[in-house]
C-alpha cells in the first residue's frame, strides 16, 4: 500500500496531537517538519510528541524541510488569513497542496475577497489545491448545518449553539478565548481585537453563500464569561470574579431580518456541553450533540481525514463544499 506522504508545517500543540493521530494511520507517512521556534530547530517529532521512532527533524525553513516532495502540506500556524498569506505562497512556489488551519482561510471570499483571488490564483496556475478547514470553523457552524439543510423544502433562519468546557482544551485555545484574565484585561484585549473566537463571519459567509442569500450585514458580539467560583486549572486558579472564557454570538442579515445566529460559547468549567443546529423552516430541524464535540480531537481529525478530498480536488482555493465530501478514510 502506498502511503501518503506529509510535510507538517508549524508544530504547536495542535500540530504535534496530529502528528500523534498520523502515527496511528497505515496509509500516512510524516516524510518533513517545519517551524521557526529557535527551541524546536534540530529536536525530532518523537521527542516533540513523546513517539518512538519518528526520527524526523524540525527544520527552520521550507527548503531545509523539503527533501523528498510531499504529496501534501499540513499547515498549523496561526488564524489570521494576512499572516499566512506568504507562507501559502511559498508552499505553492514547491507545487504542494495544502490543509490549513488558519480559521480565516476557512472562506475568506467575503472577508478577505482579494487576498482570497491570489491564492486561488497561485493554485491554479500551480495545479493544486489549497483548503482551510477545521472543527470550527469548517465543519460544526458551517459544513454540517449546510448539509443537513438539503432535505428541506424552506429555510428561513439557521441557528447553531456551540457550548464547550474550555478545560478540555489546550492551553493556547484557552488563553485565546481570555480564560484567566481580570475583566479589565479581558476590554482591552477585545477592543484591540486580540480577543475572540476566530471564524463566525467565515462561517455565516459559508452558510449564506451555500444556500444563495445575500447577507446586508453581520455582527460579532462578543462577552466574558465570569468564574462564579475558584476554579483550578493546569495553567493556573482563576478567581472568583475572573474571566472563565467567552460568549460569542454572530448574526447574518438580510435587510433587517436575521437569518443566520451562531452562538459559541467556551469557557472554563461550562457544566452544560453542546452542539445544536436548528433549521427553522420546512421541515423544521434540530439535531443537538450530546456532550458536545472536542474541538481539539475533531479538528485534528477533520485535518487528516480532508487530506483524501484535497488529492482528489481540482486546483484553487477551495472551502468544504468544493472538495468531494469528507470521511474518515483507511
Amino acid at each position: 500500500m502506498k502511503k501518503i506522504k506529509i510535510l507538517q508545517i508549524g508544530i504547536g500543540p495542535l500540530a504535534q496531537h496530529i502528528t500523534k493521530y498520523i502515527s496511528e494511520r497505515r496509509n500516512l507517512e510524516i516524510i518533513g517538519a517545519l517551524d521557526i521556534d529557535p527551541d524546536k530547530k534540530g529536536k525530532t517529532l518523537g521527542e516533540l510528541c513523546k513517539l518512538d521512532n519518528l526520527d524526523i527533524r524540525i527544520k527552520s525553513t521550507l527548503k531545509e524541510a523539503i527533501v523528498n516532495k510531499p504529496d501534501i502540506a499540513i499547515h498549523t500556524t496561526t488564524s489570521s488569513f494576512k499572516q499566512v498569506a506568504p507562507q501559502l505562497l511559498d508552499i505553492l512556489e514547491s507545487g504542494i497542496p495544502i490543509i490549513s488551519t488558519c480559521e480565516e482561510l476557512s472562506y475568506p471570499w467575503d472577508t478577505n475577497s482579494e487576498l482570497a483571488k491570489q491564492i486561488d490564483e497561485k493554485a491554479k496556475k500551480i495545479g493544486v489545491v489549497v483548503l482551510g478547514t477545521g472543527v470550527n470553523p469548517g465543519f460544526l457552524m458551517d459544513s454540517l448545518p449546510t448539509f443537513i439543510t438539503a432535505v428541506c423544502q424552506r429555510v428561513d433562519k439557521i441557528k447553531v449553539t456551540r457550548i464547550q468546557n474550555a478545560i478540555y482544551r489546550r492551553i493556547p485555545f484557552q488563553n485565546k478565548i481570555g480564560a484567566g484574565l481580570t475583566l479589565e484585561e479581558f476590554e482591552e484585549l477585545k477592543k484591540n481585537d486580540l480577543l475572540r473566537h476566530v471564524g463566525l463571519a467565515e462561517s455565516m459567509h459559508f452558510i449564506a453563500n451555500s444556500l444563495g442569500w445575500n447577507l446586508t450585514k453581520t455582527e460579532d458580539n462578543i462577552k466574558p464569561v465570569i468564574a462564579k467560583n475558584n476554579i483550578a486549572r493546569e495553567a493556573g486558579m482563576i478567581k472568583k470574579g475572573m474571566v472563565t472564557g467567552v460568549l460569542q454570538t454572530g448574526c447574518g442579515f438580510i435587510d433587517e431580518k436575521e437569518v443566520i445566529t451562531l452562538i459559541f460559547k467556551a469557557a472554563i468549567g461550562e457544566e452544560k456541553i453542546e452542539d445544536t443546529i436548528e433549521i427553522l423552516g420546512e421541515p423544521y430541524i434540530k439535531s443537538t450533540i450530546r456532550d458536545g464535540i472536542n474541538g481539539d480531537v475533531a479538528t485534528c481529525a477533520i485535518v487528516i481525514n480532508a487530506i483524501k478530498s484535497v488529492l482528489n480536488a481540482s486546483p484553487g482555493l477551495k472551502t468544504m463544499k468544493d472538495v468531494p465530501m469528507v470521511s474518515f478514510f483507511e
